[in-house]
Order: structure tokens, then C-alpha cells, then sequence
């Protein structure tokens, strides 16, 4: 029974630690526990699945029914994850392709794909490499001072290479959404790139001037999952937060790294999701 009891403890434990650390978790807004808590319960499930098939569906001490229904459970679950890898690569991909179509202009000095269309919009879009894309509504409402503003957040972006890495994260949330609360904690960290982003662009622009230009932009349409854009893909309701950490630096949302007990939670969870593969030598 030892590949089917791994495969249910590593459910039965994705959720625990979901409706256990959930509600904290939000409450404290730090980005280190709030990522660790989206990505511990899938990397648990990825790892006990790839446990599985690597040990094989052979064994003396188990029934060939139970043996090869977890070694097809385990399968099905790892080519799941490779057709959604799969497809949201080739999102990411006609997105690319779609936005080089436009032309690319220096917009005070940065090097951007502009839209021809009204709506007030800007991103990044690509994956590591990514571009910026802003549309002419964007250019023809705001002023220089504020346009400089929503660059500096866009330039953040790029910095973080938050497209690529929200990629796989985006990856991992679509993979978990029937667990508890994976909406919830994917929200919340995307409230925070955007908060990161805002607090890495007020280097180069005034906090009020960045406040002022997202109110302006708020009102933007919502970006697939490869996109990292000034408006936000949370919903607008948050504005507030997003204003009160501009305007105020008392907040530790721990985007500077240091050990604290929030970094040794996260690195025992991250220990965690690869206890499973440390079971393969003991099969043999």
C-alpha cells in the first residue's frame, strides 16, 4: 500500500496546509509566505507523482489493482500537467508573435510596443525577455510627468522578470485551483508584484505622482496570465491597498530578503514538497 498512502498523504497534506496557514497567511501579506503557500501543495503533488513513476508499478507487497491504480493516478496527473504546460506555453508564444506586429518606438527614451487603440493600457508582455506595450490611449491621457511614472512601474516588471516567473507560477495555480483558498492566495500575489513593482519605480518617481498616475490607469482591462501590467489584474476594490503602500513605508510586505521565522517556515515547506522523492531509494 506504500505508493497508494503517498499519493493520499500528499493530498490529505496539500490541504492541511492550505486550511491551516491560509487565513494567516492573507492577513500578514508577506510575499515569501503567501508564494510558499501557493507553491508548496503543488511542487508536493508534482513530486509525489514523479515518486511514483520512477518507483514503478512493480512491487511483492502490493495487489496489481492498487499498484497500477496509483501508478496510473500518477500518470495521469504529471501528463495533465505537461498538456496544461503545454498550452499555456503556446498562449504565451501567440502573444509574443501578436504584440511584435506593432511598431516599436522610443517613449521617453524606453523602448515600447505601442497599441493604436483608445484604451488606457500597459504592460509587460513576453516571458523572460519581455517587452513593454503601452497604447496610444495611454500616451494621449496622461502627461509626461505621470507617463514617466507608469514606465518606472513597467521597468519594475522587467526587473523582477516577473512575466517569466508569473508564467510558471500562473502554471501551478491553473494545476491547484481545486485546492482550498488557490484564487485566494493567486490574488493576494498578485497584489503584491504589483505592490513590489510600485515600491521599486518610487527609485525614480515621486510616491504621490505614482499614486495619482494609478488611479488614472486602474480602470484598465484585465492581461492574460503572461502579462504584468500597471492597472493589475486583482480587482479594482484593492486600489486602496495598493495606495496606502505608496503613501506609507511603515508595511514589511518582506520583499527584502532576511532570515526571519517566515523564511524558515518557507524553507521547511519547500523541504516538504520534495520529501517524496527522498522515498525512492527506500523502495528498493
Amino acid at each position: 500500500m506504500m505508493h497508494m498512502s503517498l499519493l493520499v498523504g500528499a493530498i490529505a497534506m496539500a490541504i492541511l496546509l492550505r486550511l491551516a496557514l491560509t487565513h494567516r497567511c492573507l492577513q500578514n501579506s508577506h510575499w515569501l509566505a503567501v508564494l510558499s503557500l501557493l507553491v508548496v501543495p503543488p511542487l508536493l503533488l508534482m513530486t509525489t507523482a514523479m515518486a511514483i513513476i520512477i518507483m514503478g508499478p512493480h512491487g511483492h507487497a502490493f495487489t496489481p489493482l492498487e499498484r497500477w491504480l496509483s501508478y496510473g493516478i500518477a500518470w495521469f496527473f504529471v501528463l495533465i500537467s505537461g498538456g496544461l504546460l503545454v498550452h499555456l506555453g503556446w498562449q504565451a508564444y501567440n502573444s509574443i508573435l501578436h504584440i511584435q506586429q506593432y511598431p516599436q518606438q522610443l517613449v521617453q527614451k524606453t523602448p515600447s510596443r505601442v497599441l493604436d487603440d483608445d484604451t488606457v493600457f500597459s504592460a509587460q508582455i513576453g516571458l523572460w525577455s519581455s517587452e513593454m506595450v503601452i497604447s496610444q490611449g495611454l500616451l494621449d491621457t496622461l502627461d509626461r510627468e505621470h507617463l514617466a511614472a507608469v514606465i518606472a512601474h513597467e521597468k519594475a516588471h522587467h526587473y523582477y522578470r516577473d512575466t517569466f516567473w508569473f508564467f510558471w507560477l500562473g502554471w501551478l495555480r491553473r494545476l491547484s485551483s481545486w485546492l482550498p483558498y488557490t484564487e485566494d492566495l493567486w490574488q493576494e500575489l498578485l497584489l503584491l508584484r504589483e505592490i513590489r513593482a510600485d515600491n521599486w519605480a518610487t527609485q525614480f518617481v515621486e510616491r504621490l505622482t505614482l499614486a495619482e498616475s494609478l488611479v488614472q490607469v486602474i480602470a484598465a482591462p484585465l492581461s492574460p496570465v503572461t502579462v504584468a501590467n500597471f492597472s493589475c489584474t486583482t480587482p479594482s476594490s484593492r486600489l486602496s491597498r495598493r495606495i496606502d503602500a505608496l503613501l506609507s513605508e511603515t508595511t514589511d510586505y518582506g520583499f527584502t530578503p532576511q532570515w526571519s521565522w517566515i523564511t524558515s517556515g518557507c524553507c521547511a515547506g519547500i523541504a516538504l514538497g520534495l520529501i517524496p522523492l527522498f522515498s525512492i531509494p527506500f523502495h528498493y
